[in-house]
């Protein structure tokens, strides 16, 4: 077993790993770990510790969330900036944002999400997206509750419908400009031997079943669905280690090159940037943020439909 996951996680990996159900997960320091349903009913009222609901729909957050959470849904998160439709909110709105729900320097926040009782929606994606965005925006105690809401209350855990009063803090926003690559930088490193880009889209999607103005993915990006690293019945729940190991065998995710992060609008794949970054502790992990929905905004960009990451130089298409 130890074999197998050198491969793809390397001793790094071995030193870091624990079992998940010893929380948080990885051991170590690393900005965004995770937490059980066991160690958040434990922590539940500890004072130091915030947690933050992201359910897709605010109706979902009154009709129940766990104790003491407080509501920050993800879509404050970004704005339009120059007609670009996924760009950052500004700073100082992130910044507000953050105060207001009480986050604090050096002091834990553990994100959930869910399929909302109320609205039915929820992909699972928000606890990500929102974990991704407080690490880069200088959070350094980020934890995700591994299966979110419906792990909570598939063990018949307490809810509430309490809304917690919350002291604004004084939280500064610190930007972690390394963890994001811009598209200048993307298309002069993308095509190095020892860059691997991933496309973490639907397959179908990736093939070229899309809402953009031109179907396909990005020459050379291998496809890494993110819902094939999830549990099949909750979206918001890592499978197992065992199984995680062997996916990124099979797609020979080499540690030593520089990992790069994409998929549709820069939100599917915080859910790979956080597993190869701070779960398998990979040393070179980026997200190009603005992901497929920029790369084909830009009619002179090629693409390429199908299943594989490489198409013949006919099938590239440019952007229309």
């Amino acid at each position: 077993m130890a074999e197998k996951m050198t491969r793809p996680g390397g001793e790094e990996r071995l030193r870091a790993m624990s079992d998940r159900e010893n929380a948080p997960y990885p051991r170590g320091d690393e900005k965004v770990r995770l937490v059980t349903t066991d160690w958040l009913a434990d922590h539940l009222y500890d004072e130091d510790l915030t947690i933050l609901d992201t359910q897709p729909d605010v109706h979902d957050y009154i009709q129940e969330h766990i104790p003491g959470a407080v509501y920050l849904n993800e879509g404050v998160l970004r704005v339009s900036a120059r007609g670009f439709p996924t760009s950052y909110a500004p700073l100082a709105c992130l910044q507000e944002s953050f105060r207001r729900v009480g986050l604090r320097a050096g002091s834990p926040v553990v994100i959930y999400t869910g399929k909302g009782a109320f609205s039915g929606r929820g992909d699972g994606l928000a606890q990500t997206m929102m974990a991704y965005t407080l690490a880069k925006y200088g959070h350094d105690t980020v934890y995700i509750l591994d299966g979110g809401l419906d792990a909570w209350k598939s063990e018949n855990r307490e809810l509430s419908q309490e809304f917690p009063t919350v002291e604004p803090s004084r939280f500064t926003v610190e930007v972690h400009d390394e963890y994001a690559i811009g598209y200048e930088e993307f298309i002069q490193v993308k095509d190095n031997d020892d860059v691997i880009v991933l496309d973490a889209r639907p397959a179908k999607v990736y093939a070229g079943k899309g809402p953009w103005r031109m179907a396909g993915h990005i020459p050379g990006a291998i496809s890494l669905p993110w819902r094939s690293l999830m549990d099949g019945a909750n979206p918001a729940l890592l499978r197992p280690n065992e199984d995680l190991d062997m996916i990124l065998e099979e797609h020979n995710i080499d540690r030593n090159g520089t990992v790069i992060c994409t998929c549709g609008t820069g939100r599917e794949a915080t859910n790979e940037f956080i597993l190869f970054k701070w779960f398998y502790l990979y040393p070179r992990v980026r997200l190009y943020e603005g992901s497929f929905t920029e790369w084909s905004a830009r009619p002179d960009n090629p693409v390429v439909e199908g299943p594989e990451p490489q198409g013949r130089k006919a099938d590239q298409a440019p952007a229309r």
